[in-house]
């Protein structure tokens, strides 16, 4: 009944009128607290329940206290038969030590459609709340009002992808307004008594983030504002940011941005204006931004392309009361930390003397790290890594973060020194190797401190050494967070802790110890295949064979390939291993490799590379390397005597439907049948760009009409099913596109079958629609590209009559 229940859909947001939030939240059912030594899923002797709230509330919004000792979450009721009714969620805080909860804000509820709360410091939470006295939503005018205009007789350039979910009207912006406004009420969690409705703050406005310095001392507040607009998504309404005081005291705006309907569609486009506002991690009260000075357009030549700059709070608030207290602040100019001729990605931080500045260009692929000391602006920034971001083998890793006393996390310098310690994958030609280095900045050489190796993927997370916020990491006594898995043992959490400078002199315990989550398919058949495309391109895969198979004894099986295009600059890059044999497969509730159950073959994730190097566009060849891929994959499965290839069938999701319904129309040699899950197969119904394709379809004609398999309908003669949620609010794949493919299909004699699910979104989430799924697309290549094992009730097609029913099988 949750997916069911009505939905506004406005602005892109979708909205749960009843609980003031955005609709079909996920949930807890509990909370409990267990000891940082106690193995999870612990004994019901050494876990604490979060008790309290009421009984059969879903959970939400969890989090911890700065200082640890509280828990704050959200109850809502569930709004089944002999539930409390549904309405706006209630904040509550429990004891950390004691488990016992107790309700926040007297009867005033939260407005989450945008923001929740946020801890300001210890004992202090600011909270977004339904605006006091709200009275009934606005009422629909029983007749329309007028026309509905869109007007550009100005003759202003503006393209936008195929947005979803879009106003439509006035009405629809005032019912927007109506349920995204909220007011800001701060609470004491020590000190307000019980019913105590919180402090106001803030006036109602539509606000979308209240974020605190790490001091707690000051406030930045962002929200929207009118205009809106019908042709872009809330997130391109005008918003207005301002820094206040933690008790609501204006001091300074930081951004007043306007409506921005025409950002450019390439990648690399931003927002005019400061963007990325937030705070610095290592110091009390700095906030940082960027802004772009070739006006949001990659086509723009200019030099700096971004500059970031920052402003302390302190300053600003000192400026803002200075003279007659006629200044808001506004008079401190801003200081330039650091410039950069690519687009900025950001910075993390780590203190006066580190931290790392990022830029990257989506069109070269290329990405470049450098050092920065925040307190010698004076100094050039250094070149710490240049690479393209898609040479997996070459990745140097990412720094890990450690906490701070405020809280907030920055770069783990290793003894004081400029030193860092790196985790990546460490892709390689036989797999991924996560690895650990120590990284010293100045001479950019590294040690490998540990490396994962076989028979197991291992992996370190979280410093976990990190109590004392005052004392150096150090590699001697460095505790740190390990996952470990194998291709037929489930992930498992440990405590690691290094007691010298290699991965030999460590200590571990482990403090996860989770069953295998399908015990049948334990020992399913996994390998991870490298192949040639015709043109050299190496390709891989992975192979899953059912449990017991052997193909000697057993003979070829059918085989489905599931699969999802990428592109890739480099045929080097599009050519290396991103996957681990060691890795355990997760099953998810429509993985491919659920068809093993079945007695089926699956190559999931075979690679389907897009290659365009230099200046070459990858969709000019979209076909041609589509159908090679195809034919490289299949050739090395019947090669190896696993798959019969009168049996095979293809399949994917989203990009992935679009790829199968191609393969149907360009190579139906290959294929006996293929399924196609929440697609967009009419190019010229997204003019304005897709996926990676940044050209418009009047600037690249031919290849939005060669790409397009809905103007290949007639050529298609291979069985296609295709399935779509009846609101998928996924930019570009409208149901529509599914309806329009189904009715040329059928238009043309295809045979083709088309499942709309009802309430879905691009995902699929009920049970029911997961179920229903799953038995279509048993049936379908049971009964083209499988077994022949049909349900007797599986309704298709017969004579000339179209076969249609609403029924959802058990």
């Amino acid at each position: 009944f949750e997916i069911s229940r009505p939905e506004l859909k406005l602005a892109g947001v979708r909205i749960d009128a009843e609980q003031w939030s955005r609709s079909r939240m996920s949930y807890y059912t509990g909370l409990s607290i267990v000891s940082a030594d106690t193995i999870v899923p612990a004994s019901p002797e050494d876990t604490h329940p979060i008790t309290g709230y009421p009984e059969g509330s879903w959970l939400n919004y969890v989090s911890w206290s700065p200082n640890g000792k509280h828990i704050t979450f959200t109850t809502r009721s569930p709004g089944g038969t002999g539930d409390p009714p549904r309405g706006p969620l209630q904040l509550w805080i429990a004891d950390a030590t004691t488990g016992k909860a107790r309700p926040l804000l007297g009867n005033r509820r939260l407005n989450t459609v945008f923001s929740s709360y946020e801890w300001i410091d210890d004992n202090t939470i600011v909270a977004a709340v339904l605006p006091e006295g709200v009275s009934s939503p606005p009422a629909k005018p029983p007749v329309p009002l007028g026309p509905k205009i869109q007007d550009n007789s100005n003759g202003k350039k503006s393209q936008n992808r195929t947005w979803t979910d879009l106003l439509k009207d006035e009405y629809d912006g005032d019912v927007f307004e109506y349920y995204g406004a909220s007011e800001l009420v701060t609470v004491n969690v020590n000190e307000d008594a019980e019913g105590h409705e919180g402090t106001p703050l803030a006036p109602p406005r539509m606000y979308t983030e209240v974020s605190a310095s790490p001091a707690g001392e000051f406030i930045v507040a962002c929200w929207l504002a009118r205009p809106f607009s019908t042709a872009v998504p809330a997130g391109r309404f005008p918003v207005t940011i301002q820094l206040w005081t933690k008790r609501g005291n204006f001091v300074r705006e930081i951004a007043a941005l306007p409506l921005a309907e025409d950002i450019p569609i390439a990648f690399n486009s931003c927002r005019m204006g400061p963007r990325g506002v937030g705070w610095r991690d290592d110091r009390p009260a700095e906030l940082s931004w960027i802004e772009a000075q070739d006006g949001g357009d990659p086509d723009v030549s200019v030099s700096p392309r971004d500059i970031v700059y920052t402003l302390d709070a302190h300053a600003a608030a000192a400026a803002a009361t200075a003279g007659d207290g006629s200044s808001n602040g506004a008079d401190l100019a801003p200081s330039v930390l650091a410039t950069t001729d690519l687009r900025c990605g950001g910075v993390s931080w780590c203190d006066g003397d580190l931290a790392l500045l990022y830029e990257s260009w989506w069109k070269t692929r290329r990405s470049v790290v450098y050092t920065i000391a925040p307190d010698r602006r004076q100094e050039d920034k250094k070149v710490l890594f240049d690479r393209s971001y898609e040479d997996v083998y070459g990745d140097p890793g990412t720094p890990l973060s450690r906490r701070t006393s405020a809280s907030t996390y920055i770069l783990a310098k290793v003894d004081g020194k400029r030193q860092l310690l790196m985790v990546g994958t460490g892709a390689s030609p036989e797999g991924n190797k996560p690895f650990l280095d120590l990284l010293d900045i100045d001479t950019k050489e590294t040690t490998r401190l540990w490396q994962s190796s076989p028979p197991y993927l291992e992996s370190l997370g979280s410093i976990m050494s990190d109590n004392n916020h005052d004392a150096p990491i150090t590699l001697n006594g460095l505790k740190m967070l390990l996952s470990r898995e194998s291709a037929n043992e489930p992930p498992q959490t440990y405590l690691v802790e290094f007691s010298g400078t290699t991965a030999a002199d460590k200590t571990e315990k482990q403090i996860t110890n989770f069953p295998h989550p399908y015990p049948q398919l334990k020992d399913m058949q996994k390998e991870v295949l490298r192949y040639k495309r015709a043109d050299g391109v190496d390709l891989t895969g992975t192979l899953y064979l059912p449990p017991g198979y052997e193909a000697k004894r057993d003979g070829p099986l059918p085989t489905i390939l599931w699969a999802y295009p990428r592109e890739y600059k480099s045929r080097e890059a599009a050519g290396q291993m991103r996957r681990s044999p060691h890795q355990f497969s997760g099953i998810g509730s429509l993985s491919p490799t659920l068809w093993l159950a079945r007695g089926y073959a699956v190559l999931d994730g075979p690679g389907f590379p897009i290659i365009a190097e230099g200046t070459e566009e990858p969709n000019d060849t979209y076909v041609e390397q589509l159908t090679a891929s195809a034919e490289a994959a299949v050739k090395e499965l019947v090669s190896r005597g696993v798959t019969d290839p009168e049996r095979v069938s293809v399949g994917g999701h989203s990009y992935g439907a679009f790829m199968a319904a191609n393969l149907l129309a360009h190579c139906p040699h290959l294929f006996s049948a293929a399924i196609a899950r929440s697609g967009a197969y009419n190019r010229t119904l997204t003019p304005f760009g897709f996926q990676s394709e940044e050209r418009t379809l009047w600037q690249a004609p031919e290849t939005y009409i060669k790409m397009s398999p809905f103007m290949m309908a007639d050529r298609i003669t291979k069985p296609l099913l295709l399935i779509h949620g009846e609101e998928d609010n996924n930019t570009g794949t409208f149901p529509l596109q599914s309806e329009r493919f189904y009715n040329a299909l059928k238009g043309h004699g295809a045979p083709a079958r088309l499942v709309l699910l009802p309430h879905e979104g691009h995902g699929y989430r009920a049970r029911e629609s997961v179920l229903h799924t799953l038995y279509e697309q048993d049936q379908w290549l049971e009964t083209y590209a499988g077994y022949g094992r049909t349900d007797p009730d599986y309704v298709l097609a017969s004579g000339d009559a179209d076969s249609s029913t609403n029924s959802m099988s058990e």
